[in-house]
Parts: structure tokens; sequence; C-alpha cells
């Protein structure tokens, strides 16, 4: 027989409950979970008495940086970050160089996440005007999604031609993801912000990047998808104004859902005055209210699922000139922690935290066997230490970038471990680079 992992006393966080108990894993999935099971000479016993247990993060939407930006981060180096910060699983973006366009340049990304990524993996595809042949060609059961550029965009992984993005809702095979800010929109409002010879700084960013900007790419994306009654899901919802396109109920419920970021729910424009570019991103960090808004539908389930959009940029490239510094934070490391100090603050609980992390990017994106602490599941799993602090800084974060908007912040709680597929990889401390213990997400959507 295989040796196996014995969790004991853990309070148990899955399917909207907690309860005190133990786990059992027997290779990379958990073999039993029980309120009390009696330990065997086969067992590694971890007593984890005051601890809750959790499922692992699954973040739908990372920016890893790899192929052809490694300066800022690349798949092992943030994935290793990801794994300190709780997070098992991730799906990570096209906008790389060359952008990732092609199946063929998709599978070469899952081949370097196969040798480098301590997280379990999956990317998208990036739509392009022309490639729609490309996106028909991905498989709903290996491939994630395709990513859609609504707007202010770079490179080539913009689409604004109505034939182009009607062709990709009507014959994906896949989820539709969608960055949606309106080009034109943003155009219209950094001329007025200029129109008097004003040079335009951090400040007029969420002026330039308006909720008008997002709602009217959100909307039409919205609007598409129930002409070709596609299976949309919205990125990073940054205004109260959109979150009259997006219904309340469970996430199996709906083919149009919508996802809240860390940052968006922790910072305001506020914190412009203080962080600068460091928190200059794409969509902008808005108004107090939009922030509080955003909250209360996570709350609602108007809003289904929280991501990082873990976005890491050099600290020499944010510190320029508001018009050149690039767009996006890293955020996987302390993007948990962030929704435990909302929990200590009672803005959300502890269960809606698991489900917007866990359960609802497992179910949205019909992962297979992930998401939940369930017999016969994938052992992805953390110890959390509700009352132990965290002290962030600079010089302690491990993204290769080795900057965080939240340094000098102390927060509340403390990873204390984790693990992807029965393997530990973070003992609270240190990252332990177990071989091979990251799998390739397997999908099983619904016909």
């Amino acid at each position: 027989m295989s040796q196996s992992i014995l969790v004991k006393n853990a309070k148990i966080v899955t399917d909207g409950k907690i309860f005190e108990g133990d786990v059992r894993v027997t290779g990379e999935k958990f073999e039993c979970i029980n309120t009390h099971i009696t330990a065997t000479s086969l067992d590694t016993v971890i007593d984890a008495s005051g601890k809750f247990l959790l499922p692992g993060m699954i973040d739908d939407q990372v920016h890893f940086r790899e192929p052809g930006l490694t300066h800022k981060g690349n798949i092992a180096s943030e994935s290793r970050a990801a794994v300190a910060g709780g997070i098992t699983s991730f799906m990570e973006m096209p906008n790389v160089n060359p952008a990732t366009t092609t199946i063929a340049a998709l599978e070469e990304k899952f081949d370097i996440a196969q040798q480098n990524s301590l997280a379990n993996y999956s990317f998208y595809l990036g739509a392009t005007e022309d490639n729609i042949d490309e996106i028909k060609k991905l498989d709903p059961k290996k491939h994630c999604g395709v990513k859609v550029f609504m707007g202010a965009s770079t490179g080539d992984l913009l689409v604004e031609h109505p034939d182009a993005l009607d062709g990709i809702f009507r014959d994906s095979p896949t989820l539709i993801v969608t960055h949606c800010e309106s080009g034109a929109v943003i155009a219209q409002n950094l001329k007025k912000v200029t129109a008097h010879g004003h040079v335009p700084t951090i400040n007029d960013h969420p002026i330039i990047r308006d909720e008008e900007a997002c709602y009217a790419s959100s909307s039409y994306a919205v609007s598409l998808a129930k002409k070709y009654n596609s299976n949309l899901h919205v990125l990073h919802i940054t205004t109260a104004k959109e979150l009259s396109l997006f219904e309340s109920g469970p996430v199996e419920s709906k083919t149009i859902t919508a996802e809240a970021c860390v940052h968006h729910l922790w910072f305001s424009q506020d914190d412009y005055a203080k962080l600068g570019n460091q928190i200059k991103c794409n969509p902008a960090i808005k108004k107090a209210s939009d922030r509080d808004a955003i909250m209360q539908a996570l709350r609602s389930n108007q809003i289904d699922i929280i991501a990082t959009d873990h976005a890491p940029h050099t600290w020499q490239e944010k510190q320029v000139d508001y018009n050149q510094a690039p767009a996006g934070l890293p955020l996987v490391e302390h993007a948990l922690l962030s929704l435990f100090d909302h929990v200590h603050h009672q803005r959300l609980t502890l269960e809606q935290v698991v489900e917007k992390t866990a359960h609802n990017p497992a179910k949205r994106y019909a992962i297979e066997q992930r998401g939940y602490i369930k017999e016969g599941y994938f052992a992805d799993f953390i110890l959390v230490d509700l009352q132990k602090p965290t002290k962030v800084t600079h010089e302690n974060c491990r993204y290769l970038c080795k900057w965080t908007p939240f340094n000098g912040h102390q927060f509340t709680s403390s990873i204390e471990g984790t693990w992807v597929n029965g393997q530990q990889v973070f003992d609270g401390k240190n990252i332990i680079d177990t071989p091979k213990a990251s799998q390739r997400l397997v999908f099983n959507p619904r016909s």
C-alpha cells in the first residue's frame, strides 16, 4: 500500500459548511473525510488543531509572462509565489511575446508548464481579428477558453471589428473570457483630459478608463452572448454600473458570469496618492463606492468568481511617467491573505471566499475533480491560521519582480501549508520543489 497523509483536527471548509474533522490523502486524491479517522502505520500525521483546511484557490486569470517577457516573471517563479499564497491551480493569459494565438503556441506553453510549474495549469488562446480557424480547433476538454480583448489593448490582441466578434461568439467551442474596455470611449476621455494642455497623471487613470468605457464594452459582450447563446465570462468588473448586466444566482445555472479581482476589492482611487503607478492597472481601480458595490455583488451572487489578474512588471518599469508606465501589479502571493482580511472585517465569510475562489471556478470551467474537499477529488488544499499575522514587504515576497503593492501591510492570517495533488509544495515558510507535483487541468464541460 502507498503512504498517506492524515490531517487531524482541522476545521474543514467546503460546500458551504465548516466542520471539525480529519482528512486522509492517499496518492494524489482525498481518500477519506470524516469527523475522526484512526491513524495507521502508513500515515504521515499532521495535527491541524486550530487551523482551517480549505481547497486551494483556482485563479482563472494570471499573466506569468512566459515566453518573451521573462524579465518580469516566468511560469516557474510565479507559480511558486502562487502556491505560497495558497493558489493550487491557475489559468494564464495569452499576451506574451509572441502572443499565444495558435494552437501550436498554446501547446508550447503547456510543455513549459509541465517542466516548471509548481501549481496545476491551463492556458487561454488569444483571439485576434482573423484567427477564428484556430479558435475553432480548441478542445473543450483540454483548453480552458479563448481570451478576447474587447477594446483597449496592445499588439495583435485587440478585437473590435463586429464581424470578427460575431464569429468568435458564434463559433467558439470553449468558454469566452473578455477584457471589456471600449477603445473609442477611452480615446474620447483622453481627448477631454488633454484638451487644454493638461499632461495626464495617475489621478486621471480612472477618468480616462471610466465606467462608461467599461460599460460600453461589457454590455456589448453580454449582448453578443445573448444573441449567439455563447458561454461568456466577463473578467475584472470594476464599476457599479456594470452590475446591472449580471443576474444573481448559482453559477451552474448561468451562461453569462462575472469576475472580481482582489485589487479592485482592496484599493480605491484614493490610494493613487500613495502608491501611484504601482496600482496602475486596466481596467482602472476606481471609486470606493464602486469597490463597495462589487463586494456587495459577491455577497449577492451577481459576481461569481474572485481572481487575481496577477500581472508583474519590474520596479524600474513602474518608476517612470504615468503615460509610459505599464499596467498591472503582482498579486498571487497575497490574494487569499487579502480576502482573509475581508473575512476578519466581516465583509465576506470564509465560506464565501471558498465558494468564489475554489468551488465556482471549478464549476464555471467544469474542471474535473477539483475545487472541493471531497472524497475522490484531487488533493489540492491549504492549511490556514486565521489568527497568525503575516507581515508583507518587498524583501520577503517571492515574485521575480521583487515588489508588492501590499508592502508594509500586516495581514491578519497566514498560509501554513499548500498541497498540490497530495504533495506538499509549501510548508508555511519555504517552497518545497516537489518534482512533477502539478498537472494539466482537465475539463468536463456540459454538452
